[in-house]
């Protein structure tokens, strides 16, 4: 990995630590966590009261993507669900009473902190079928051809090895497997300088692909039935849109190779979200 993306890496460990902390640290108090500040089209505002009223406190308070990525991922009792950049556990939480007892979820966090946080909200909930990883969304730590829906929520914009990414997710999904996701999408005309204007890397902005650079990305890995349907505007020529795909029953040799060759790299990545520039 080179050293910019290091920095960046780093940037964001220590920004979602940050918020966990946050969380944390206000459950103490009298009345309860403290909600972390996010821009409009960001948290747990986005799932509905009563989704919101069967978690813990804390999990909704930590929320800090741009998205619900259980309402579009259809899941169903007894799948296998993996989260990319976990974070309190909101997604994973939900997810594992979708799946049912027959199921299992796994979040996937490189934070420790928001690992901590996740575990606590686990048990609080008395989720029993749901388990959390440390680790990056680049080298996931699981076994190929193990998970049947792969989730995430406004965290694939913050790698900075995307293909890496979506071949790791390739990779991990058994044949027939689909993908899931909410994520920051730019409009195809926004060059990368011009994305980077609207907000920083952290904040879930300069990191986005435009519609036609995710498509592309997901298709290079293997994927067919993409689709990307912009959900709300989070910036001028920034959306938050629901990603879905799907790995075939037969994968083509080339994708096969370059997921294995992927599986290999170590590299980066979290969750989301604050830091939209007007």
């Amino acid at each position: 990995m080179t050293e910019p993306s290091t920095d960046l890496r780093e940037t964001v460990r220590m920004r979602y630590a940050a918020a966990a902390v946050q969380v944390t640290e206000g459950g103490t108090a009298c009345c309860g966590p403290a909600a972390i500040e996010v821009d409009e089209g960001f948290g747990g505002a986005l799932y509905t009261a009563d989704e919101r009223e069967r978690l813990p406190a804390e999990a909704v308070a930590a929320s800090l993507g741009c998205g619900n990525p259980t309402a579009v991922a259809d899941l169903a009792p007894g799948e296998r669900v993996l989260d990319l950049g976990s974070g309190g556990g909101i997604d994973v939480l939900l997810s594992a009473r979708r799946v049912g007892p027959a199921g299992k979820v796994y979040g996937l966090d490189m934070t420790e902190e928001m690992l901590t946080l996740a575990s606590a909200n686990r048990k609080k909930a008395g989720v029993t079928n749901a388990e959390f990883l440390k680790g990056t969304i680049e080298a996931i730590p699981l076994p190929a051809g193990t998970i049947d829906v792969v989730i995430s929520n406004c965290v694939i914009n913050l790698s900075t090895d995307k293909p890496a990414v979506f071949a790791e997710i390739f990779r991990v999904l058994a044949p027939g497997g689909r993908l899931g996701v909410f994520d920051v999408v730019s409009d195809d005309a926004l060059t990368p300088d011009q994305r980077a204007e609207r907000g920083d890397h952290v904040g879930c902005v300069a990191g986005a692909l435009s519609f036609t650079e995710y498509r592309r990305g997901l298709e290079a890995a293997g994927f067919t039935e993409v689709q990307i349907a912009p959900a709300h505007p989070v910036a001028d020529g920034m959306h938050s849109a629901a990603v879905r795909a799907v790995k075939p029953r037969t994968a083509p040799t080339e994708a096969v190779e370059a997921a294995e060759t992927a599986g290999s790299t170590d590299h980066a990545a979290s969750a989301c979200r604050t830091g939209v520039r007007p």
